[in-house]
């Protein structure tokens, strides 16, 4: 599989976000988060207190105006379904292409965080996946989790 879509950052962004891989709903609808049950859009829309953006370019808008650019960390690998166990022949995204200035890297899971940890040599924090698949996380401890994100924004 081939990523297909596009990185959501402009010179503005202070924070960059990276799952591992879109799923196959994702890749479907051409954004990021995409499947129905996926929690990212809910949870990070909680965090900011405001309503759940629901296109692609509301999201985008959410993103930016909130100074968050959003990628993956493989651009290329063998994935059964949307089993991240599942990755072989994984290959990095260039993430030179984000060209902001960046001050933290939050990775969405276990499998995104230890990919960017092999790839790129550097610590991430880390977030619970907002995968369906993922219930051990509660909604309030994922949105006390993704409140990182807000708290590295405020801290210029």
């Amino acid at each position: 599989m081939i990523h297909n879509i596009d990185p959501v950052w402009d010179e503005n962004s202070k924070v960059l976000v990276l799952g591992s891989f879109p799923s196959p709903k994702s890749r479907s609808s051409g954004f990021f988060y995409g499947h129905p049950q996926n929690r990212f859009w809910k949870i990070l829309s909680a965090v900011f207190e405001e309503d759940t953006p629901s296109t692609i370019d509301e999201k985008k808008t959410f993103l930016l105006s909130h100074g968050i650019a959003l990628w993956d960390v493989l651009g290329k690998c063998d994935i059964v379904g949307a089993d991240d166990s599942t990755i072989e022949n994984a290959e990095p995204n260039d993430l030179s292409a984000i060209k902001a200035n960046v001050r933290a890297v939050f990775t969405t899971g276990k499998v995104a965080t230890r990919y960017y940890e092999e790839y790129f040599g550097k610590k991430s924090i880390y977030l619970p996946s907002p995968s369906p698949a993922n219930r051990a996380v509660s909604d309030e401890k994922m949105i006390e989790e993704y409140k990182k994100i807000k708290l590295a924004l405020e801290g210029e």
